[in-house]
């Protein structure tokens, strides 16, 4: 399978899903959307991931490249019908680009937490399998709110209503982070922005680092997650 990857900012990168595309014998094409690069022909790719970065889904004039990339949503999940696997803001530019709405939350939600899946889950392609439980690393302040026609919630947590959704036969998605390997959230720390961010929302440089911790504490897990989600996304 040949899959096309787009990509928000240097350090958001695929990570567990560059092991699993590569274990699969399968091609990654990443398309560093930040850096100007271009979008290829779809028609090339047989599935499309949408990683997540920190800027919104509304913030076109800083980031225009974000227009370009709706309309490859689009075209991707109505017109070729083809599997799509959206990740935080990949997440919200589904929701978004097909007709939904996302917003500000209240109160931003960070950290590892427990995420329930739905009933809708039953018969799902991709979720059927997961435990009904478990951990994974949340870091966002914005959420989905108003969801696009045929859509089905396939997983909450407390604090956000839509943690994981399918959009018709082909399109999902997850508002958390499923791709984390070992470090990741370290690597993402390096960043000041990243690091002011997490001490803001988490209350203190101690919760802030404490998350590191935990999120290296549940790789395994989701390695185990994402590769049931990737091997069975092969498989539509």
């Amino acid at each position: 399978m040949n899959i096309l990857i787009f990509q928000h900012t240097p350090g958001e990168n695929p990570g567990a899903f560059l092991e699993h595309i590569s274990s699969c014998g399968d091609t990654a094409s990443i398309v560093h959307l930040y850096d100007g690069q271009p979008i290829p022909q779809l028609d090339e790719f047989d599935l499309l991931l949408v990683l997540g970065g920190p800027m919104d889904v509304w913030e076109i004039e800083a980031n225009p490249w974000l227009v370009r990339e709706k309309q490859a949503i689009r075209t991707w999940v109505q017109d070729f019908k083809r599997p799509y696997f959206g990740i935080c803001l990949g997440h919200q530019l589904l929701v978004d680009a097909l007709g939904g709405k996302c917003a500000r939350m209240q109160k931003p939600e960070i950290g590892v937490h427990s995420i329930n899946l739905t009933d809708n889950t039953r018969g799902d392609p991709l979720f059927e399998l997961l435990p009904h439980q478990f951990r994974v690393l949340q870091w966002h302040g914005v959420e989905a709110v108003d969801l696009p026609a045929d859509s089905s919630i396939l997983a909450q947590s407390d604090a956000s209503a839509v943690q994981a959704l399918r959009v018709s036969d082909c399109a999902w998605s997850v508002q958390f982070h499923p791709e984390l390997v070992q470090g990741t959230i370290q690597s993402w720390m390096g960043d000041p922005a990243n690091h002011q961010c997490a001490v803001d929302w988490l209350g203190s440089a101690d919760a802030a680092w404490e998350m590191v911790s935990n999120s290296d504490k549940i790789v395994e897990e989701q390695f185990k997650v994402t590769s049931s989600i990737y091997n069975r996304l092969r498989q539509i």
